[in-house]
């Protein structure tokens, strides 16, 4: 009888081991992932021949970043937010948030009725603002989008090396930051805050829209954890017309 019982017993143990390690190979539902993304728009008097495409690349970012595209190899759509800040220099910095952390789906286009050229280049203020924005929400990913057609020229809250600490906060909880020159190809005050020159990159008037539409798709794999990092590649820089920008620069 005893030997009949410890039979059972360990049978009993085997099973409850047996059904234990079933349970941790049941396939899990993949997590679709998600991604804030902060766009940094430079507002300044000099964007005036460009800003109705600038706003226009903002608006096309915002409808694809989070819809995918079809035949892509994972068609999950994921969840995102988007933040949109302006900035110029007038009457002292200028700061303005047009967007919160809207989701793709109630992002309702942003347009010049809202914000129009003016002003200087507070372009190292702005940064550390835009970090601050994210740094409050929290995101665990996020991709900050830095658009301007200028160099800094009129900040007073951060130096360059204020700036950097800010991205490099950002950079080190494993945020993207990435650098587009809106019909400009110096990327000098790019380098002074740690830009690295794969994560740079020109983008010409009359390509915009398609750059950002590209720039959405590539933040949306960064979301679902398709890629680790957000890098601009010939084909991108072909699209965005970046040889054309420097030669109509002189760069």
């Amino acid at each position: 009888m005893k030997s009949l019982i410890t039979s059972l017993m360990f049978g009993t143990a085997a099973m409850a081991l047996a059904g234990s390690a079933n349970a941790k190979i049941l396939p899990v539902e993949d997590d679709p992932g998600a991604v804030h993304s902060y766009i940094l728009l430079d507002r300044t008097g000099s964007m005036s021949d460009i800003w109705e495409e600038a706003l226009g690349s903002v608006n096309a970012y915002a409808a694809s970043v989070g819809e995918a595209d079809e035949g892509e190899v994972d068609g999950a759509d994921i969840e995102t937010d988007v933040t949109l800040a302006v900035f110029d220099y007038q009457d002292g910095m200028q700061f303005d948030v047009l967007r919160d952390g809207v989701k793709a789906e109630d992002w309702h286009n942003v347009t010049d009725d809202e914000a129009s050229p003016r002003g200087m280049t507070p372009l190292f203020d702005a940064i550390g603002r835009m970090v601050n924005l994210a740094e409050a929400d929290k995101p665990e990913k996020a991709v900050i989008v830095i658009m301007t057609d200028g160099l800094e020229n009129s900040s007073r809250e951060l130096t360059k090396d204020g700036a950097k600490a800010a991205l490099d906060r950002a950079r080190a909880k494993g945020w993207e930051v990435v650098f587009l020159g809106a019909e400009f190809a110096s990327f000098d005050d790019a380098e002074s805050v740690g830009m690295d020159a794969r994560k740079t990159m020109a983008v010409g008037q009359g390509s915009m829209q398609d750059a950002m539409s590209s720039l959405a798709k590539k933040s949306r794999a960064y979301g679902k954890g398709e890629e680790a990092e957000i890098e601009f590649n010939e084909q991108d820089r072909a699209l965005a017309d970046e040889e054309g920008v420097k030669e109509r620069q002189n760069q």
